[in-house]
This record gives C-alpha cells, structure tokens and sequence, in this order.
C-alpha cells in the first residue's frame, strides 16, 4: 500500500500539528505533539514520504488507535521540500545554557571554601582545616557523594535567601556518603564557621537523614562535631517548635552503637549538643589544642558557676587523662588519618607491613622475676607491621588496650603494663579494659590478653574509687562475651584480677598458655607467705633467720605456681616458647568457631 497511517498511541490531547498537506517529511520528523497528564509527547515519523491527510486538529481528544497523519510513500524524498524541525529543537532542549543550570552553579559555588575566604583564613589562623577539606582528606578521590547540601538556615523569615545561601550554605553541616580506601561511610563534618557550629533546624533534619542511611545500609559513620549545642535563633521553625527537645538525632546516632563502627574527630571547640554526639562514638580522637565539654563558657556563666574562657573547659590533658579521649593527635590532618586507619581495621583495608622476628620475645623479660620492664615492644613485636593502635593509653595505664592485627587478622589487644602500679587492676583500668571488651565484642573483633597482673588493686585509697563496683565491670563484660580470647600469660597470673583478664576464669579463653616465666596463684607468693606464714615468721627472733625462712618459703610457693607445675595440673593450657606466642594466636583463633556479633550497645564509659 502506497499510503501510511499515522495512529494515536495513547489516549491524550492534541497540542500542536506541526506539518501541512504536502510537506515532504522523513522518518524521525515530528508530525504531532499530544498532552497526556500535563506532559508533552512527540509523535514521530517512522517513513519517508509525503504527507497527504490530516485527520486531527489541536484541543481534539484522541484515544489509543484513532488516526492522525496519512503518509503518501509512494513518493521518494532525499531533501524535504518543507522541513520539520524536531520535537527537541522546536521546544528547546536542556543544555547547560539553561537559566536552571546557571542558578545551581552559582549556588554550588557559594558551598566551596573558595568562596569564603575570610571563613577559611580563620581556619588557618587556628591551625585548622575546613570541614570540606576534612571530608575530602577522609574520602577515596571524587566518591563523596553530597546529601543535603543546598540547605540554610531556618531564617527565611528575616534575611535574604542570597545572604542566606553565602552565610549559612549547607545549614553548618556537610553530610554524605563516601568511600575510605573502597568502602563506603557515612560521613558528617560541622562547618564551624556557620554560626559557630550551633546545630539549626535543618542542621538537625541533615543528620537525622544520614543516619537513617547509615542504619539502613550498616555504614561505618565518622563525625567531625564542632561549636556549640543548639541553635538560639532559627526563628522560620518557630511554627514547628518550642525548645526542640523532640529532636531524634542523638538518639539515632547513640542506636547505632554496636551496630557499625562510630568514630568522632573532635578539633577546636566542642560543646553541649556537639560534645553529646562525640561522647556516644565508639572513639574520640581529638587535636592537641581542642576542647571538649558539655557546656561551654557561656552555658556555665549562665547557670552561675563562673566565667572561664573557652580553653579552660575540657583541655586535651584533662580529657586524655580522665579517660574521654582515646587518641590525641597533633592536627586536623593527622586526625582525619588517625580515623581512616581506625576504619581499616573494621573493613579489613588496613595494611600492617611485614612483622618482626618473634625470637626476640625470649629475651623481651628481665631475668630477675620482680624486675619491671616495658609491655609495649611486647606488643609491637607480636603484631603485624606497624598495626599497633593504642587507645586511651593515659587513661588506667596499668592496662594497654588497642587494635592490632596479628597474622593478617584484626584483633583487640589487652595487656597489663607492669611499670605502672606493678599491673594491677585499678577502678581506671577496669573500666577501660571493659568498655573496650564490648567495642570489640560489638563489632566481632577476638580478643588477645597479654597477662602479668599481680591482681586488683587494693586499699583504702582504691576502695574510695568505688572499687567493688569498677572491677567487676570487667567480670561482666567478659562473662557475655560472643568473641574469642586468647589469653597469654607473659608473668603473673593473681588472683582476680588475672582471671577477669583472661574473660573470668583460665579455662573462659579458647586457649590459656603460659610463657616459661609465667607464675599463676591466688595472690602475690610474697604475700601469701606473709599472711600465711605469719606465726611462724614471727616467733623467729634472729632477722637474717627470719629473711632466710621467708625466701624459703617464697622458693616452694613458686615452684608449685610456676609455669611448669600449673600447667601440669590443667590450670591452663601449655607452656610455649616465647617466639611461638603469635603462631598460637593465629591458630587458636582460626580453631574457634564464627564470631557473632552482638547485639549490644558499647558503654559511653
């Protein structure tokens, strides 16, 4: 058939017929444009040829079929004699020059530093870096992906939207999602420069809504929080609100303990509101020069309880030695690495490097038994590389505790520090070495304990630390743990406080071994003679005498505690060479069976 119709493919209305009986038409030209909810559609021709009937007219309604256009074929075309512009170009396409690309690129630039150079000398003056060049140090190249960002205060009510979007871009808070090192984060950077980092209603509204991802998709999430806590003046979210007390943002970020890996990058000032959400993080690592508290100068000066400038509140030396803090870092820059290499250890991206020869652990204890010497080279030696990561290491520092890796494997690290109060156990040490039982118990990561405690610490001045209740957090925390432990004993093994080292009991790890030097006892062999022996130690009145009887007694107490004998009664599990130490450590916990996560929270203390 010479002649070809052109039907309705839906049901729609006729805008526009662009073509007349007898124009020339080729395929592809457009010969009606229809409405079909509000939107328009081309119809396009499918031949060549010329047009030869018209059965529509614009504001007639077709349905699905009826006829349009009639195309005579019969007659070749190469040149149209009257050309149809296409639907595109006759409409307009969307191309850069578009006034709606040049208004989101003009708003785009008021978010870039380059855009506030007074906002980022200031920066610099303090020895900082911006929440953008934070974010972007944080991030695999060009994998941030930015949510929220064309947000600004809740002031419309009062200001201009241009002052708006120059002074306040982004509502003081970067949000995103993106990768470290090949694997995605949800991330959160204040932008202190915005007000002073006060947290405003769609500041708020940002956070919530990354965290909804984060739970959503078990992201890992790394918070930068900086400036004050609420926002005084947003005056646009006066309809929606009073003291905004409804907000859910701490609460959706202290749900997320447990569930991914929270590390918050504390630098400049940091109070109220943004201290709350750095003190829920499974980590603090802050700058030198930051501080952080719960109430800056001005909210102390109104309650009444003096005026202090804000390097008074919460200086790194009080934070680090009370424990707040796990890591003090120099600057921002060696922050934001600090928290990447934290991340790795969780996404298995770190890389420790080649580990040291382990023959050197039989020399690491000085031969005289009461001699003190240092845990860490210890450590250091057993892991991999250079993956040793100590955390809160001012803090109870009887006890190291960190993450490592030991065999290609990341493991949680808790070992006694003998130059420090002998090892013992302190209120301090307990609650670090429990809080971090359940980080790493959290989060799946077995655990390691490198033992030579001579028990909990004693005395009044302890029990004045409320020391019944802190010590047996650590009881607690590793009766309900989910993750292997590998216990090592390195020297002394006491009283409670080695088994609440060991997960509550010798036999609680999935491997107990002692290292040649290893003593094991219900106390300090001295000790126990003293107390023991008293009588009889007494009722000898010559004192070299007196001396001789109680080292003789000291000898057989640890001739029947050592290594050897203890093992020989399954107190534990083997005597081993010193350099076999990380070969049983690897082995144990391949052995043991899959880790399961908990389903618990990790204490803020």
């Amino acid at each position: 058939m010479p002649f070809h119709t052109v039907v309705a493919p839906m049901t729609a209305t006729v805008m526009h017929v662009p073509v007349d009986v007898g124009d020339a038409i080729t395929a592809g030209d457009t010969l009606a444009i229809v409405d079909v909810m509000k939107m328009e559609h081309a119809i396009l021709s499918e031949v060549d040829g010329v047009v030869s009937g018209i059965d529509t007219e614009p504001g007639q309604v077709v349905a699905v079929g009826d006829p349009l256009i009639i195309i005579d074929t019969s007659t070749k075309v190469s040149a149209p004699a009257n050309p149809v512009k296409a639907f595109d170009e006759s409409l307009g396409s969307v191309t850069k020059t578009n006034p709606l690309f040049a208004q989101l690129e003009k708003v785009d630039a008021l978010r870039t530093d380059a855009a506030r150079p007074d906002a980022v000398a200031k920066r610099r003056s303090r020895g900082q870096q911006t929440a953008r060049e934070n974010i972007s140090q944080l991030c695999d190249v060009d994998s941030f992906l930015e949510y929220g960002g064309l947000a600004v205060a809740a002031q419309r009510g009062q200001r201009d939207l241009d002052d708006l979007r120059s002074k306040t871009a982004a509502d003081g808070i970067i949000t995103g999602v993106g990768k470290v090192d090949g694997v995605a984060v949800a991330m959160l950077a204040v932008d202190a420069t915005v007000i002073a980092g006060t947290q405003g209603y769609w500041h708020h509204h940002k956070i919530d809504r990354l965290l909804e991802v984060a739970k959503r998709d078990d992201l890992p999430v790394v918070f930068f929080p900086e400036g004050g806590g609420g926002r005084p003046y947003d005056p646009d979210a006066g309809n929606v609100m009073t003291a905004g007390l409804q907000i859910t943002s701490f609460a959706r970020l202290a749900a997320l303990s447990g569930k991914v890996p929270i590390v918050a990058v504390v630098s400049g000032r940091c109070f109220a509101g943004s201290a709350a959400f750095a003190g829920v993080a499974d980590v603090i690592i802050a700058t030198e020069s930051a501080n952080l508290g719960m109430a800056g100068p001005a909210m102390i000066e109104g309650g009444g309880l003096g005026t202090f400038a804000p390097e008074q509140v919460g200086p790194m030396d009080v934070q680090a030695r009370n424990g707040v803090v796990d890591l003090i870092v120099a600057d921002d820059s060696e922050a934001v690495a600090a928290a990447k290499r934290y991340l790795g250890y969780f996404t298995g991206t770190t890389v420790a490097g080649e580990n040291d020869n382990q023959d050197v652990l039989r020399d690491a204890l000085p031969h005289n038994r009461r001699q003190t010497y240092a845990m860490a080279p210890i450590i250091k030696t057993l892991s991999d590389g250079s993956s040793w990561f100590e955390l809160r290491p001012d803090f109870g520092p009887a006890l190291h505790t960190g993450l490592a890796q030991i065999g290609g494997r990341t493991v949680g690290i808790v070992a006694s520090n003998p130059q420090h109060q002998a090892g013992a156990i302190g209120p301090e040490e307990a609650d670090k070495a429990a809080r971090f039982f359940q980080l790493c118990d959290a989060h799946g990561v077995p655990l390691v304990s490198l033992c030579d405690c001579p028990g909990f610490m004693v005395g009044p001045d302890a029990e004045e630390q409320a020391n019944v209740r802190h010590v047996s957090r650590l009881f607690l925390a590793g009766a309900h743990l989910a993750v292997p432990i590998v216990g090592v004993i390195v020297r002394k093994a006491y009283g409670l406080g080695a088994m609440a080292m060991l997960g509550g009991n010798l036999h609680a790890p999935v491997a107990t071994v002692a290292w040649p030097t290893g003593e094991i006892g219900g106390m300090g062999f001295e000790g126990a003679v003293a107390l023991g022996m008293k009588k009889e130690l007494d009722a000898i009145d010559d004192e070299s005498e007196r001396r001789e009887a109680f080292d003789a007694a000291v000898a057989r107490m640890y001739e029947r505690g050592s290594a050897l004998t203890s093992a020989a009664h399954l107190e534990f599990d083997a005597v081993i060479d010193p350099a076999a130490t990380r070969t049983w450590i690897v082995q144990s916990l391949s052995a043991a069976e899959p880790i399961a996560r908990a389903a618990r929270y990790i204490d803020a203390w």
